[in-house]
């Protein structure tokens, strides 16, 4: 028993110092890479801290391997929040364990999801000295989301894109895939990924290797590659006075096919298009100085199949007898899709025929609380077939919030109760949209059924949303309109004008009275407020 303290406590210091734990396996050292990544952090109120730690974590297993420093890898932070945050300057850490520490020190903010505005933010700080970036180095930009934002990002995320940055995108929630898509780099399959928080680690290595590609070498790379074209990079090594540059490329079956641009010496990229799909290409940069000698820059890249989907699928609008399973891209190639669909464990299947110009189909008749495996294939017309598989689970029976009611604590403060739901329910997420100021998510564990919400001015009408969450999804959610009155009570007052006893409740946005109710119809009735859990259909939003 001692020994085994000992040797816990042991494993403890290590962490706490920076090191490798016994057993969890150190990674190999990456010391040919250089470059800026930086991190868009989720650090509003719409994530819980479970999940901000978790993707902490993440965040330091993905850059764990790389040796900082001012001419190797060089890593910050920007917090979304409601005004976007730098966390620390991109040279202020220079070391495995000073990066480490900083990032385990990085606190949440809370605030909203202004995804926009961070983007704006990060394309001033991937270029400013005053953060510690460097002109001359390839720029990665790393985005965990969980898929919410309250304004727009493909604006910003263009310019960013434009500037000669590198888009990852890791969606933890149900993010729209063609939004998302359109944000990352392309291709989509390698630059953006949906896996849930919990399982963040399974793609770890996938995504260090892609950014790999882009940092591992400063000298002539591709981009962006797709079926028909891709990107070429390089560094800066002319400029407009002092030469230009001879680009040649062709088939590697058929170098006879040869073909020459001349490129400007300002050029740091170029997009080579109009190519063969699933076709490796001998690319050469050659520079043409008047000033100094500068070496060809060679590199191969090969197209992308032409017949790549389905790239993503979707689960989504779980109910306890079906789902909705969506897809994307749909190209004009494919006749048709089916969609196979069977119960685990278990050895049957049913199959869904669906157009193939259409993305999506509902899959009924469900049986609850089930895990299915669902393949949708895709079936071009050249006879080729694309297959994607992916687990879908249907919800409980009766996993919905009861009986949501609300009791004003004063000071433009409201307690928020409701009865557990059903099921094996691993927490509650109660989102508060305000009227007047923004809006809050609170997380909390099963066995609390109650939350204070704060900052809700008189005279104002706001949205209480009580949603379940269980292990594969979230459950149907509880949304009540409350209203808060003017004066000592906060919330639903006694009428006026109407007979003793009886109470009015305003829940409409313009003050619209629904009912009057008698306080012998309520759970509590007290001196200046009443309970918001009303007989079926009263007070319902």
């Amino acid at each position: 028993m001692l020994a085994e303290a000992a040797l816990a406590l042991g494993v403890w210091l290590q962490l706490a110092a920076g090191q490798e734990a016994p057993g969890r396996g150190a990674q190999p050292s990456i010391s040919n890479a250089e470059g800026d990544i930086l991190f868009l952090l989720d650090s509003s109120g719409s994530v819980s801290y479970y999940e901000f730690s978790k993707v902490k974590e993440f965040m330091w297993d993905l850059v764990r391997p790389f040796s900082f420093g001012p001419k190797d890898v060089q890593t910050s932070i920007i917090h979304i929040s409601t005004t976007p945050t730098m966390e620390f300057p991109f040279d202020r850490y220079q070391s495995r364990g000073g990066v480490q520490q900083a990032i385990r020190d990085t606190r949440q903010l809370m605030g909203d999801t202004n995804t926009g505005q961070a983007l704006s933010y990060a394309k001033e700080k991937f270029f400013s000295n005053e953060a510690g970036a460097r002109p001359e180095v390839p720029k990665v930009l790393v985005w965990v989301t969980d898929g919410f934002s309250t304004d727009d990002i493909s604006e910003p995320m263009q310019l960013l894109k434009d500037m000669g940055v590198t888009v990852f995108i890791v969606s933890t929630g149900r993010g729209n895939y063609l939004e998302l898509s359109a944000a990352a780099s392309q291709p989509p399959e390698k630059h953006l990924h949906f896996v849930d928080v919990d399982d963040l680690p399974i793609i770890t290595k996938e995504l260090r290797d892609a950014m790999l590609d882009v940092i591992q070498a400063n000298r002539l790379h591709a981009v962006d590659i797709t079926s028909s074209s891709f990107r070429l990079v390089w560094p800066e090594l002319l400029s407009q006075e002092t030469g230009y540059y001879s680009l040649e490329y062709a088939p590697t079956n058929n170098l006879a096919a040869k073909r020459t641009t001349q490129l400007s010496g300002a050029h740091t990229s170029f997009t080579v298009s109009n190519l063969t799909p699933e076709t490796t290409y001998e690319v050469a940069l050659v520079p043409e100085s008047n000033v100094h000698y500068f070496p060809p820059q060679t590199t191969r890249v090969t197209t992308l199949a032409e017949e790549i989907t389905p790239a993503q699928l979707l689960i989504s609008e779980s109910s306890p007898h079906s789902f909705q399973v969506s897809w994307a891209p749909t190209p004009d190639s494919v006749a048709a899709y089916q969609v196979l669909y069977g119960p685990l464990p278990g050895d049957s299947a049913q199959l869904l025929e669906v157009d193939g110009k259409r993305n999506s189909t509902v899959v009924e008749n469900l049986a609850p609380n089930t895990t299915y495996l669902v393949t949708v294939t895709a079936i071009y017309r050249s006879g080729k077939e694309k297959s994607l598989s992916a687990k879908a689970c249907t919800q409980e029976e009766g996993s919905k919030v009861r009986h949501l009611r609300f009791e004003d604590m004063g000071s433009n403060t409201l307690k928020a109760s409701w009865d557990a739901a059903d099921g094996k329910v691993l927490g509650y997420r109660v989102r508060c949209r305000r009227q007047t100021g923004p809006s809050s998510l609170i997380s909390v564990s099963p066995q609390i059924h109650s939350v204070l919400l704060t900052d809700l001015p008189s005279g104002t009408t706001n949205k209480v949303c009580v949603k379940p969450m269980y292990k594969n999804q979230a459950g149907k959610g509880l949304c009540r309109m409350v209203r808060m009155q003017p004066g000592e009570s906060g919330v639903l007052s006694p009428g006026k004008s109407t007979p003793k006893g009886t109470w009015v409740v305003e829940i409409q946005p313009r003050g619209a009275l629904v009912a009057e109710i008698p306080c012998a119809h309520h759970l509590a009735c007290q001196q200046g407020f009443i309970t918001a859990s009303t007989p079926e259909g009263i007070a319902q939003s």
